[in-house]
């Protein structure tokens, strides 16, 4: 299927393409290949963009601005959708049979692979600092699509489907500040050179 019908469905459609993603046998390679590394590079790019060449404004001085600077944040960015999704996929994975569910890394990857979408489509924001906040604000929609994955992918039995979205909502919280504190730390975004 194609990256950018895909997206659509899976942001437009979600209950409708869980199920169509649950027939597929597609491994963790070929959705991060034909899929996230892709959809990773919009929030990259909109950060290089908005941080490098643009820059923004802090109490009147002007901070960021340069290649450097514009590459650090890209690279943050893009480094924390790919560790983040595989760290998330691992989760998934653990949990999964402690709820009931199937233990399968690679349904756990489609799970939260396409959970990212928001987050990848929403980095367009980073395209400029002031409207940065409205691409975490995408990512919640990312919660929604857990919510609705986790029975069709996962196979988590009806009654245990909520526990096991409160659980993994948790897990993906501390994950994902966990990635980007030492994405951060490595990248030096937040640190001043």
């Amino acid at each position: 299927m194609e990256l950018i019908e895909r997206a659509k469905n899976i942001l437009i459609a979600p209950r409708k393409e869980w199920d169509v993603i649950e027939t597929e046998n597609d491994n963790q390679e070929k959705v991060l290949m034909g899929y996230l590394i892709w959809l990773a590079l919009i929030p990259a790019i909109a950060s290089f963009i908005g941080y490098g060449l643009i820059g923004y404004h802090f109490m009147g001085v002007k901070v960021g601005g340069g290649v450097l600077w514009g590459f650090r944040h890209a690279l943050q960015q893009f480094i924390s959708v790919i560790a983040g999704v595989y760290l998330t996929a691992y989760v998934f994975h653990y949990l999964s049979p402690k709820y009931g569910g199937r233990q399968d890394f690679h349904k756990s990857f489609q799970l939260a692979a396409y959970c990212y979408t928001p987050v990848c489509v929403g980095g367009i924001f980073y395209l400029h600092y002031s409207l940065s906040m409205l691409a975490g604000l995408a990512g919640l929609y990312g919660l929604y699509l857990l919510y609705l994955g986790v029975q069709p992918l996962m196979k988590v039995p009806k009654e245990k489907s909520t526990t096991y979205f409160v659980i993994s909502l948790l897990a993906m919280v501390v994950v994902s500040l966990l990635v980007g504190l030492v994405v951060g730390l490595i990248t030096g975004v937040g640190n001043r050179w």
